[in-house]
């Protein structure tokens, strides 16, 4: 008998003693009970993360997560993994580190989500508050759009790039990703639940169209902007296939193709690709943990008939 079937025979025992003493108690024990077993199945693969990327690359497959106490060592637990890491890569453009890949990421993760964010946010409130012709129409074309697979535009977007002169450039990654539908319909349920007579007030004391979307509107709809912005950053922060289509240079290069690398068909670095994603999860995190509030506001902020 192993350690784990040891723990799961004292959390039968615990449980059977307890609905023989009080049964409320012992509900509340499963309750809990289950919730801590959740828990650990969700933190597991993020725990095993974490000690992939401290172990030795001589024991990375020898145990599941880290080595027994007594085995600890420089030979099993190191940070060779990071030096190797941000040691440099030699390339035809010359040496090329690490923090190189983290910086381009950090810097199309942060333009991929403002500039949307600005666009789509005007899309969202002309949708939602102006009155034009073809309005019902538009936003069915709109929607229609987005049951439309983005691979499918792939070949249409590069020979537009090629034309234009952006390969190898990161204008090829910011235009066209400048404004998406989903995000001006997310804005549009939001700004819909401004009332329009705060927006009449606004006009009949000579503010313009743009004031009154920058100083009444977004500050109405900030926890959807919050969302907005967690799911944009995201998506920028992820995104594989236009990097790697688009960009030729090593170190124009972004997280995702970099780590990609490290896997192939002769070449099987997993220490240095564990450590480089241990990395790599920290910024989205972050930025989640601090808005964490906000996107949940968001997302039932848009919950709205319109």
């Amino acid at each position: 008998m192993n350690a784990w079937h040891g723990m799961i025979l004292a959390a039968a025992a615990v449980y059977v003693a307890l609905r023989l003493a009080r049964r409320k108690a012992s509900t509340v024990y499963a309750r809990y009970l289950l919730l801590a077993v959740a828990s650990g199945l969700v933190l597991s693969p993020f725990v095993w993360l974490v000690c992939s990327a401290f172990k030795d690359k001589d024991v990375l497959m020898q145990f599941t997560f880290l080595p027994p106490v007594r085995d600890w060592s420089p030979d099993t637990v190191n940070l060779q993994n990071f030096r190797d890491l941000f040691s440099g890569q030699q390339t035809a453009q010359g040496t090329v580190y690490f923090w190189e890949y983290i910086v381009n990421s950090l810097f199309l993760a942060g333009a991929g989500t403002i500039i949307p964010l600005f666009f789509c946010s005007l899309g969202g409130y002309a949708l939602a508050k102006f009155r034009f012709r073809a309005k019902k129409l538009l936003m069915a074309f709109m929607l229609a759009t987005m049951m439309m697979p983005g691979m499918l535009f792939l070949a249409p977007v590069y020979r537009m790039i090629y034309q234009l002169g952006w390969m190898d450039t990161y204008w090829a990654l910011l235009v066209p990703g400048a404004v998406n539908v989903f995000g001006m319909f997310l804005f549009r349920q939001a700004i819909t639940a401004v009332p329009d007579s705060l927006i009449e007030a606004a006009r009949m004391d000579g503010a313009g169209e743009f004031g009154i979307y920058l100083h009444v509107v977004m500050p109405l709809v900030r926890p959807m902007s919050a969302a907005f912005c967690l799911i944009a950053f995201l998506g920028a922060w992820n995104a594989f296939v236009g990097p790697q289509v688009f960009l030729q240079t090593q170190s124009k290069l972004t997280l995702p193709v970099v780590l990609n690398q490290s896997l192939g068909l002769y070449v099987q670095h997993y220490g240095t690709y564990m450590a480089g994603t241990l990395l790599a999860i920290i910024p989205p995190a972050v930025l989640f943990f601090a808005l964490q509030k906000e996107f949940v506001a968001g997302l039932t902020s848009g919950a709205v008939k319109g």
